[in-house]
């Protein structure tokens, strides 16, 4: 494993740090110096095998390195309880399963079939990451009322895979729209029902 310097935690960088074997995901990034002190790297990390987010201070003297991780596709099957289920890509039969602690906003985009790169640390899949856009049609929807599309307001509507999403006025019940999945929010309408 590569050692990194505490100003080489960018966003996205997976690594382990000191003694603590769990590998962590750099969340936010900002390097702070400030006067008769030393720098230090003010970061938010995601550890990989328990979800838990934390405010992190990075210092020079601290021990870095990058964490191996191997990444494969995957295909979402389903949820049940808390438990989403996924099979690596042409090998159905190895199966297994991320909650949605791990998971944490990327849950509410899940649809069956949808393949998706997992991250795999030792012989432990640990998360996943989704398309950054993907197509969702919308299952639920308020009817928008005549005369008030000329204005551009939004209103929230259900999608397949359960998430509520703000979308223009004119978008109906059984469109597909286009979804950021980093963001949350609605891209465009890819079709009309």
């Amino acid at each position: 494993m590569a050692q990194l310097a505490y100003n080489e935690l960018k966003i996205g960088t997976i690594f382990t740090k000191n003694d603590d074997p769990d590998p962590y995901e750099v969340k936010e990034y900002a390097f702070i110096r400030m006067q008769q002190r030393k720098p230090v790297a003010q970061l938010k990390i995601k550890n990989l095998l328990t979800g838990k987010v934390l405010e992190y201070a990075a210092h020079q003297n601290e021990d870095f390195r990058e964490a191996e991780i191997d990444m494969l596709p995957v295909i979402f099957i389903y949820e049940t309880k808390g438990q989403y289920w996924f099979n690596e890509k042409g090998n159905p039969k190895n199966r297994f399963s991320l909650t949605t602690d791990l998971l944490g906003d990327a849950a509410k985009f899940l649809k069956p079939s949808t393949e998706v790169k997992s991250y795999k640390y030792g012989d432990k899949f640990v998360n996943i990451e989704l398309p950054v856009k993907m197509d969702l049609k919308v299952v639920e929807a308020p009817p928008a009322i005549k005369g008030n599309t000329a204005q551009g307001g939004t209103k929230s509507v259900v999608l397949e895979s359960g998430a509520n999403v703000n979308v223009p006025l004119f978008i109906n019940e059984g469109d597909v729209v286009k979804v950021n999945t980093t963001t949350g929010e609605y891209v465009e309408r890819v079709d009309k029902s």
